[in-house]
């Protein structure tokens, strides 16, 4: 298969979308608006998804999970963040915060933490980013100390999508000062550790039913068994984890966008001026084929990257950083031209498209600001 042969989904991946989008219809979109309104959790969604195995899809069989591919993965986030982006977060950040551990934990810590997330029992956050070191991940001070056969952590993370509301974390602090970014070490750390604390949710522009909030550590006591791989190695883990789950926020941004722009669709059908439909003039149908053209291109780049992501090629850096880029990129200007095309009433809440316009925003921030990406594009050019 060569580098730009795009991965197609099959007959199976097909089934799995038009369940999701049923679900998603039916039990997830009918809350969105007060979810965003209310800037409340969307628990609504969290027990349809949990019901129906989709909270998170990527666990592997072995441990109770669906064991679903990364382009499974990436259509179930695509159609819950087609009806609302904050409940899309359940199964994308579950990913996110359980992933290290996939990839470089202990059997042991496997079988502990990822079958209680398979039975939706808890859910998984990640926590790199801290007040002083946003980009800068490699900059963090959270601190874990050796104590005989425990680690001691202290610190603080700052932007935890779903903070207080899951029950696991993934926590990267430096356990040697002296290496930089070769002395950061991975730990689970659990919401009912003494010493674990939680600030206010943030205000946001968007995603207001994923609660984003600083996590604090205290003196925090863990078991050193719950180190993620070896010692220093915390980091390393830390980015390969952000080269499959960029290709989630792309699947995000790829769904926002494909919401408001069938709501924007739809709206020009039926609205006339002029005694015509709005969707009669020309320079509407430009718009829409324009809207129409960037999806699908964001749409043939992630699924190509989910494809890389579940090969583990080599590639995979540059095509997740650049699917994640361009996907949230494409939802910004669709979900602004969605609001254009309804007018007036677009810019009001009683209509979708100004909520998915907010929502849309934060994928081109965060995992990584667009800038971020284009760095690390620079850096592993093809």
């Amino acid at each position: 298969m060569s580098d730009f042969d795009l991965y197609r989904p099959s007959e199976e991946h097909g089934m799995l979308r038009a369940s999701v989008r049923s679900l998603v219809e039916a039990k997830i979109a009918p809350f969105a608006a007060a979810v965003d309104e209310e800037a409340r959790f969307p628990q609504e969604a969290l027990e349809a998804l949990v019901a129906n195995d989709l909270h998170a899809v990527h666990v592997p069989e072995e441990f109770g999970g669906a064991g679903a591919d990364a382009l499974a993965t990436v259509i179930v986030i695509e159609e819950v963040a087609r009806a609302c982006v904050s409940s899309s977060l359940i199964p994308a950040v579950n990913k996110l915060g359980s992933l290290p551990v996939m990839l470089a934990g202990s059997a042991e810590l496997k079988q502990r933490y990822l079958r209680p997330l398979a039975r939706g029992e808890a859910m998984f956050s990640y926590c790199l980013s801290e007040p002083e070191a946003g980009s800068d991940a490699a900059g963090m001070r959270t601190r874990a100390v050796r104590d005989g056969d425990h680690w001691v952590l202290d610190g603080v993370k700052r932007w935890i999508t779903n903070a207080g509301v899951s029950e696991f974390y993934t926590v990267m602090a430096v356990t040697d000062p002296e290496a930089r970014s070769r002395g950061i070490s991975a730990f689970v750390v659990e919401k009912s550790d003494p010493g674990v604390s939680f600030g206010a949710p943030e205000r946001k522009l968007g995603i207001k039913g994923s609660p984003t909030r600083e996590v604090y550590f205290d003196g925090v006591r863990i078991p050193a068994e719950r180190m993620i791989g070896a010692e220093g190695t915390g980091f390393a883990t830390a980015m390969r984890t952000l080269d499959h789950t960029r290709v989630t926020i792309a699947a995000q941004a790829l769904g926002v966008a494909q919401g408001a722009f069938d709501y924007a669709k739809g709206y020009v059908r039926e609205r006339r001026q002029f005694g015509r439909p709005v969707a009669d003039f020309q320079g509407v149908q430009f718009m829409l084929a324009d809207m129409a053209m960037k999806i699908e291109a964001a749409r043939q780049l992630t699924y190509a990257a989910a494809a890389k992501s579940e090969r583990g090629d080599g590639d995979l850096t540059f095509q997740g950083a650049a699917a994640k880029c361009f996907a949230s990129d494409v939802a910004m200007e669709v979900t602004t031209d969605a609001v254009q095309l309804l007018g007036g009433y677009g810019y009001t809440r009683d209509y979708p498209v100004e909520r998915m316009m907010r929502d849309a925003k934060i994928t081109q921030i965060y995992e990584g600001t667009n800038q971020v990406q284009r760095v690390v594009m620079a850096r592993n050019l093809p």
